[in-house]
């Protein structure tokens, strides 16, 4: 009985020895992997790349080392080569079977780089969420909007619906209605409009300006204004507007009605 105590003892020593082994070849593994992704993301060829795919490829090779790392500490620990093949192959079976939505995100990560409708530093709008894309890992894609909410899109889904894309284009057309009374003067509301876009510098001159009175609506006339400007300055242009032309309609003395209803009483 001593001699079995004394050999299950030293077996349990050998398994601990080897188990902190183990612990301590995970975290420094893990550590250079940690290290390499660093490395990486600094080297100048690698900074060449599209933003879009930099973010996968670290998202890859971080996964693809971490995989690694694991397989050397079951290795370490006595598993057999075979047996881990076995277990891994197995394993890849079973996850993908169980999270097949996984497998598809994949794929669509893979369709979003190869055929790119947006990349990093796009303002996008889909599946009801709208932002600047982050980052675009191996299975999501990460983007920020307005109020800095951070947001998660699984690649999958990104790669079968529609997409916005706020930023493809150099330049956008900002479109806005303009409300007046139905007393005012066509011509000089039409000045008015034209004398704001001429003074908002960030307007695109040389391309079309459109400025017509497009609508009779209940309570107003409606005059819509359609200019270019840069993607960046899209919102400057527009909250620069709407400003201006109110300042400019007030000046002139031309009233921007409140939606009114006349009630005709009938004597009997």
């Amino acid at each position: 009985m001593d001699i079995i105590g004394k050999n299950l003892l030293d077996k349990a020593s050998d398994f601990g020895v080897s188990l902190l082994g183990a612990l301590l070849t995970l975290v420094i593994g893990f550590k250079i992997v940690s290290i390499i992704i660093k490395l990486l993301k600094k080297g100048k060829g690698f900074n060449k790349l599209d933003k879009s795919v930099q973010t996968f490829l670290t998202s890859f090779l971080s996964l693809f080392l971490k995989i690694a790392v694991l397989i050397a500490v079951l290795s370490n620990l006595g598993v057999p080569m075979t047996s881990l093949v076995t277990i891994f192959g197995s394993a890849t079976l079973a996850i993908g079977l169980a999270l097949q939505g996984g497998l598809t995100n994949l794929v669509g990560g893979l369709l979003i780089l190869i055929f790119k409708p947006f990349k990093v530093g796009d303002w996008i709008e889909a599946s009801g969420h709208s932002g600047s894309v982050e980052a675009i890992t191996i299975f999501y894609t990460v983007i920020n909007n307005l109020d800095n909410t951070r947001i998660v899109l699984p690649n999958g889904d990104l790669a079968n619906t529609s997409i916005k894309n706020f930023s493809h284009n150099g330049e956008r057309k900002v479109c806005m209605d303009f409300s007046v009374d139905y007393s005012s003067d066509i011509d000089k509301v039409k000045e008015v409009l034209n004398r704001v876009i001429e003074e908002e510098p960030l307007i695109n001159k040389e391309k079309e300006i459109f400025v017509k009175m497009t609508n009779h609506a209940d309570s107003a006339l409606i005059f819509t204004v359609r200019v270019w400007t840069k993607n960046s300055d899209f919102w400057t242009v527009k909250f620069n507007m709407l400003e201006n032309v109110k300042k400019a309609f007030d000046k002139e003395g031309i009233s921007i009605p409140f939606p009114q209803v006349d009630v005709h009483m009938k004597n009997k």
